[in-house]
């Protein structure tokens, strides 16, 4: 089926095999295109049986398990498997954007807005494995795939099936994406994932792992340490941001982030990264706020169409096609413009509403002033001790809010009351 030698890329009947694009310990990936009229382009990943060893051999086959049945927008697809005397063969969906590693150095550091997106992507990845009792192992931006902007989870080699309950020992992964329980040679659970997920945020958001150092003694030491993880001086991210690095970053897995923490916490907003779904989601609320603004319900319809908004904004990022993705922007500008209107009709609605109201108060503030003034005419010749309470009251009258007045108004009448000189009360009711 295949022929190989050290220099040329081994041979497959249904595949032409052309550049290395990587190799590690087992294995090494090319680039290849399926023969025929279709040209598909993939990646082969191309394992040499004689560098197996049992270990690694379970490895693959679980590997091979995990991924044959998979189909998920954010992990590369196993497309087919094949082997022959030499090799196994792992037919790969093509990712021509390279993996995150290059395309953080390219930049050096990325947005938190980009960093964000991709950490969206991870985390419904990451939700899909965990829902299956699936934990990756070995989560690095070198085994994080790019695909345009979409971000994909690759080389499942160390993946294991875990329940919640699961412990391991066995190393696994890279030293410096490793959580401290695994490097510290503990027993350790589908958490470490965590851990990675939270050295892959720092390292994009500041161009280099927390742990970054020159030896494996040397990140051993630091990842043994007791000192708290600190963001670089000066850092500037979001609050969100800020507090999703640090849980995840916590040395102690029983008090780092768990996985139903992460999956809802705000920084990463699942509900509103980009996805097939953004687009549905944004039609129905829109359809809502259509006949809301049909029926008259001007802040309903503007609430509704700000959340529609928030689902057709990641809808265009999600849309590939150049001309669907301009109708979008265009039925947006439109939405965006309605909801301006109904943002100034509402406002010119509460500004009327407030005038009556303070209409309203005005008289209100009028009667009850009227009625303090008789209280006062009345009693403040008959008792001196009236009198101090009428003075320290009479200011505040003025004040603009009812609350004031009204009770401002029971401790005067109180006093009055104890003057023991009838009954203002009904000499009250009489003034109304």
């Amino acid at each position: 089926m295949a022929s190989n030698s050290s220099f040329a890329p081994p041979k497959l009947s249904d595949f032409i095999l052309t550049e290395r694009l990587g190799s590690g310990t087992y294995a090494t990936v090319y680039k290849a295109y399926r023969k025929g009229d279709s040209r598909e382009v993939v990646a082969v990943k191309v394992v040499g049986k004689k560098s197996l060893n049992r270990a690694s051999t379970e490895n693959l086959l679980t590997e091979i398990e995990i991924l044959k049945t998979m189909r998920h927008p954010h992990i590369v697809q196993l497309k087919d498997f094949q082997w022959d005397a030499d090799n196994i063969y792992l037919i790969m969906e093509w990712c021509s954007g390279g993996d995150l590693c290059r395309f953080i150095r390219s930049r050096r550091i990325l947005p938190e807005r980009v960093a964000r997106s991709f950490l969206q992507q991870m985390a419904c990845a990451l939700q899909f494995l965990h829902e299956r009792n699936i934990s990756h192992l070995d989560l690095k931006p070198q085994n994080i795939l790019l695909s345009g902007s979409v971000l994909k989870l690759a080389d499942f080699g160390f993946a294991q099936y875990m329940s919640p309950w699961d412990e391991q020992s066995v190393l696994r992964g890279s030293p410096l994406y490793m959580a401290p329980e695994m490097v510290c040679r503990r027993q350790y659970d589908s958490r470490v994932d965590l851990w990675s997920v939270g050295v892959i945020l720092y390292e994009a958001l500041f161009g280099r792992a927390p742990f970054a150092s020159r030896s494996y003694a040397e990140l051993e030491e630091k990842i043994r340490s007791n000192q708290p993880i600190e963001l670089p001086p000066g850092a500037r991210v979001s609050k969100d941001c800020r507090d999703l690095l640090l849980r995840l970053l916590e040395r102690n897995p029983d008090a780092r982030i768990t996985f139903a923490e992460f999956f809802t916490h705000p920084f990463v907003d699942m509900e509103h990264m980009p996805s097939a779904e953004s687009l549905v989601k944004a039609k129905e609320l829109v359809l809502q706020a259509v006949q809301k603004d049909q029926e008259g319900e001007r802040s309903a319809a503007l609430s509704l169409y700000c959340s529609a908004l928030e689902h057709f904004v990641p809808s265009i990022h999600y849309e590939t096609d150049r001309q669907r993705k301009d109708a979008l922007r265009q039925k947006v500008s439109q939405y965006v413009s309605r909801a301006e209107e109904l943002k100034a009709l509402v406002a010119s609605d509460n500004r009327r509403s407030f005038e009556e109201a303070r209409t309203s108060r005005d008289v209100l503030r009028a009667s009850e002033t009227k009625v303090m003034y008789v209280h006062m005419f009345l009693y403040i010749h008959l008792q001196k001790c009236a009198i101090s309470v009428m003075e320290n009251c009479i200011k505040p009258l003025y004040s603009k809010d009812i609350s004031v007045q009204f009770n401002l108004f029971t401790k005067v009448k109180r006093h009055m009351q104890i003057c023991e000189m009838g009954h203002p009360g009904n000499l009250f009711e009489a003034c109304i």
